[in-house]
């Protein structure tokens, strides 16, 4: 593990290469795969010096999209928006339709927020 990983992530590490070692997953790279994995949560929970310097280097449209009133919206499908549509105010929905407008243009998103 790096230096400065906090001892959760350490207890994390050795467990995942331990359950490698016993289930026999991952042949003499247990300890890179549970590497990989706990440093991908770190930088996830933005725990890196990286992860703190994308946070700082985000694109405008990053920290749009951060601004939205529905959480992970740019990840969500059209069905999934339609149903959480409901308890937004109009200056939610207006707030939702200029994004939509500017970055995916989705046409059943945006007859949904038209609506």
């Amino acid at each position: 593990m790096p230096v400065g990983a906090s001892p959760k992530r350490e207890r994390e590490f050795r467990k995942l290469e331990r359950d490698f070692t016993r289930e026999g997953r991952y042949p003499g790279r247990e300890e890179e795969v549970a590497a990989r994995i706990v440093n991908k949560q770190r930088a996830q929970a933005g725990e890196t010096q990286e992860a703190a310097g994308r946070e700082r280097a985000a694109t405008p449209a990053a920290k749009a999209a951060r601004d939205l009133p529905i959480a992970g919206y740019q990840h969500l499908t059209v069905p999934q928006i339609r149903d959480k549509l409901g308890g937004l105010s109009a200056a939610q929905r207006k707030r939702l339709r200029e994004y939509e407008a500017a970055h995916k243009k989705r046409k059943g998103v945006l007859d949904a927020l038209d609506s």
